[in-house]
C-alpha cells in the first residue's frame, strides 16, 4: 500500500518576493534578539487577536534602525484563499505574519522566526507554519519587511500596502492595545489618547537602543 503524506503547508512561490543572496545575522544573534523581543515591555504577544501586522511591522521598523537585515513570512489558510476551499489556521485566524532573520549555518541560509506570540523560541518558516495551521492546507511565503498588509481577498503581488504614515499609526495603535478597524478600537482611540502617545514615546526610545548583540 503507497502512504500519502500531508504537508500541514505548502511553500506558495507566487507571493514570495525574497531571493537569494540573503543578508544574515549569526544563530546567536538571531537566539539574543528572540530573547529580546520576547520579554520587550512593548509587545503583548499574550494579546493574539490584535493585529500581528502591527506587532511584525514594529519589530521590523526596529530590527531596521539598528541596522540588521530583515524580512516578514506570511501564512494563510487555504480556504480563505480560496485553494481548493480548505485549509485553516489556529484559534480562527485567517493569516498571519511575523519577522524573519535569515541565519547562515553550516553553509545553508536558515529563515527564522520571531514570534513569541506562537513558540518560545525561533522556529523555521516551515515549522512555525506548520504548527499554526489547523486544517491542512496552508499557504506561507515570505516577504519584502515594508510590505505592511494586502489589500483585500484578492491576495496578489500588485495589491499590497507598504510601510506609510498611515499604518504606522495602526502599528502604535496596536502596541497599545487598540485594534482601531474595530468598532470597538474606534472608541478607545477616544478614550486612550494618553496611552497612545506613552507608547509612541516608548516606541521611539526602544529605536535608541539597540541591544548588545555581539557573539
Amino acid at each position: 500500500m503507497t502512504m500519502i503524506t500531508i504537508y500541514p503547508t505548502l511553500f506558495d512561490d507566487s507571493l514570495s518576493d525574497i531571493t537569494p543572496p540573503y543578508n544574515t545575522v549569526s544563530e546567536k544573534q538571531a537566539e539574543k534578539l528572540f530573547t529580546y523581543f520576547k520579554e520587550h515591555p512593548l509587545f503583548n504577544w499574550k494579546n493574539s487577536h490584535n493585529g500581528c501586522e502591527g506587532k511584525a511591522d514594529a519589530v521590523c521598523v526596529l530590527l531596521d534602525e539598528w541596522g540588521i537585515p530583515n524580512y516578514k513570512a506570511w501564512v494563510f489558510g487555504g480556504a480563505y484563499l480560496r485553494k481548493n476551499y480548505v485549509g485553516e489556521l489556529m484559534k480562527y485566524w485567517n493569516y498571519h505574519v511575523a519577522a524573519v532573520l535569515a541565519v547562515e549555518k553550516d553553509g545553508k541560509i536558515i529563515q527564522y522566526v520571531l514570534d513569541p506570540a506562537t513558540a518560545d523560541t525561533l522556529q523555521t518558516v516551515e515549522d512555525w507554519a506548520a504548527g499554526i495551521t489547523y486544517i491542512s492546507h496552508s499557504y506561507h511565503c515570505t516577504r519584502q519587511a515594508h510590505w505592511y498588509i494586502f489589500s483585500g481577498k484578492s491576495i496578489i503581488n500588485e495589491k499590497w500596502n507598504k510601510r506609510n504614515r498611515r499604518n504606522r499609526k495602526w502599528m502604535i495603535q496596536c502596541l497599545a492595545g487598540i485594534n482601531s478597524l474595530t468598532i470597538v478600537g474606534k472608541a478607545q482611540l477616544c478614550f486612550k489618547k494618553t496611552q497612545i502617545k506613552k507608547t509612541l514615546l516608548a516606541f521611539r526610545e526602544a529605536k535608541k537602543n539597540k541591544p548588545d548583540l555581539n557573539d
